[in-house]
Formats: structure tokens, C-alpha cells, sequence
């Protein structure tokens, strides 16, 4: 056996066992990639792929194992490179942030110019998603870093710290019935909000869970007129009056977007944005200098010591 079947072993898990998939990604040829899992096969005297006629259609109960194995030999391979190269001294590399659009959008621009003056040699890629696909991005190797605020703190196989916390707002235009709360948000309430039509985040993003929990503890069915996977779209919607705009703090600024903000932290509690990494995996000099520059106080001493807790 040898590592370039294991790397073809999870490249075609990583496509859902298409193998034309996997080929395209590691720009080699289809039968190439069944004729060394076959080998594969043949040498470990087990059944990795579970076939249907020539389809495969998923792992065995063996071949589940095998991956496993397979992500952590490839996984110590990695690691072991990314070791050379820091004690080597090398600049060079590649770091992927896997993150939401609020945070790309609203968090991290500073931290991306601090740390492109600092590693003018490292190329940096933002990888958009939803916070269950950032996850599943660390856990694959995909992401080296992965920020959002839901799935990342209690995921199996990932090791977070927090970032910062803060509060859902509501935008309205200057002229809304609710710009009466402009001097006492604190006064707004679960009822106001709900006499009108809501815009907000789709499930997955930015704490959408605890506003419809806030709401369904109040036994109120709000009017939720459209759902998006980022503020900016929201405000748009706002902004020509469609309804009321639930976003996140940090997404919202009165003097740049023209529109009211009312904190709801007293409605929907507070949320904590997260940084995370897939636990096992080696932390490149430039990575821990990433995550210093977006959480300030923190070094990387103390960052290991989370990790380790």
C-alpha cells in the first residue's frame, strides 16, 4: 500500500464516491483511481467500496475504517510537511479561512490586511460557506482555520476559542412605525417586531436559531417575508420596504447603511463568534499569527493551551 492510494481513497469519499469527480480534482484519470483502490483492495483482502455493477455507490463496514485510517496517515503527512517547512524557515505556504459572509464582509478585512503586510509570501483564501460546511471543511482538510458562530463549538473532531460575542439588531428606514424605539430600544419588544413582516438569516446562518426560539417562547408566529445568507442582502430588502431587517450587530451601521439600529440582545440573547481547526492538526507559525491578529490578547501559548484543554 502507498500514500498515493490512500490520497485517492479520500479524494473520491470527498466527492461522494464519484470517481470522475475525484480524478478532476487530483487531475489524473478515472481508471487510474479505481485500479489503485482495487490494489487496495486486493492487498488488505477486504471490500472498501460498496458497488453496484460497476457504480460504487459508498464504503463497507471495513472500508469506513479504512478511510479513517486514511485521513490520519494523510493527515501526519501534512503535518509533517508543514513541520519542514516552519523549521526550515520558509515563508511560503498557503492559509484557508473558511467563513461566513458576515464575517468576511464585516470581521475579518482589517485582519486580512494586518496579516498580508506581515506575510506578503502566504497566500491567503477566503472560503465562503455555511457554518455546517465550514465545519465539515476543517474536518476534510479543506480549511485550515474555520470562524462562524454556530456548529463549531461542540463539533466532534474540532477544537474552537472564542472570538467575540454580540447581539441581533433590527434595521428599519427612518420613516418605520418602530423608529419610535430609536431613543428606547431597550423598550422594544417581541410583539412590536412581530406585527410586521421580518427579514433575516436563512437557518443555518449568523444565530437565526435563537431568534426563532425567542419567538416561539413568546408563543408568537412572526411573519418572516424572506430569508437570506447575508446582511447586505437584507439591508437591500429593508431599504426599499419590504420589512423589518434582523442582522447581526457587527453587519449594521446607521450612518453608513442609512437606516435605524435597535439592539435585541434584551429579545434573542447574545451569540459568540468562534475560531476552529481540526483537532490533530499542525499549526504553521503563520496560522497562530492569524488567529493572534483576529483575537487580541491571545498568544500563541495560550492558544495551544485551549487547544489542548
Amino acid at each position: 500500500m502507498n500514500l498515493q492510494q490512500f490520497r485517492f481513497l479520500r479524494e473520491a469519499a470527498r466527492h461522494k464516491f464519484s470517481l470522475t469527480e475525484a480524478a478532476r480534482a487530483l487531475h489524473t484519470s478515472q481508471p487510474g483511481i479505481s485500479k489503485a483502490i482495487i490494489d487496495l483492495e486486493a492487498e488488505l483482502g477486504v471490500p472498501i467500496f460498496a458497488r453496484h455493477g460497476k457504480r460504487v455507490k459508498g464504503l463497507t463496514a471495513p472500508g469506513q475504517m479504512v478511510l479513517d485510517a486514511a485521513e490520519r496517515i494523510m493527515q501526519d503527512v501534512d503535518n509533517l510537511k508543514k513541520l519542514a517547512r516552519d523549521y526550515a524557515g520558509s515563508p511560503e505556504g498557503t492559509l484557508r479561512v473558511a467563513t461566513t459572509h458576515t464575517q468576511a464582509r464585516y470581521v475579518l478585512p482589517s485582519v486580512v490586511q494586518t496579516f498580508a503586510a506581515k506575510y506578503p509570501q502566504v497566500r491567503l483564501k477566503l472560503l465562503q460557506a455555511n457554518p455546517p460546511q465550514i465545519a465539515s471543511m476543517l474536518i476534510h482538510g479543506q480549511a485550515d482555520i474555520g470562524v462562524a458562530t454556530e456548529s463549531l463549538a461542540d463539533h466532534l473532531g474540532l477544537l474552537s476559542i472564542p472570538v467575540y460575542d454580540w447581539q441581533h439588531v433590527a434595521i428599519i428606514p427612518r420613516d418605520h412605525p418602530l423608529a419610535k424605539f430609536a431613543t428606547t430600544p431597550g423598550k422594544l419588544t417581541l410583539k412590536d417586531l412581530g406585527r410586521h413582516p421580518l427579514i433575516t438569516y436563512e437557518q443555518q446562518f449568523a444565530g437565526r436559531a435563537k431568534i426563532d426560539a425567542a419567538f416561539e417562547a413568546a408563543s408568537i408566529a412572526p411573519s418572516i417575508v424572506l430569508e437570506a445568507i447575508d446582511a447586505d442582502v437584507i439591508k437591500t430588502y429593508v431599504q426599499i420596504g419590504m420589512g423589518v431587517g434582523i442582522v447581526a450587530g457587527v453587519a449594521a451601521d446607521s450612518q453608513r447603511d442609512g437606516l435605524i439600529v435597535l439592539p435585541c440582545g434584551h429579545l434573542f440573547g447574545r451569540n459568540v463568534t468562534r475560531l476552529a481547526v481540526k483537532e490533530g492538526a499542525y499549526l504553521r507559525g503563520f496560522v497562530y499569527s492569524f488567529i493572534e491578529t483576529l483575537v487580541p490578547g491571545w498568544d500563541k501559548r495560550r492558544i495551544e493551551e485551549a487547544f489542548k484543554a
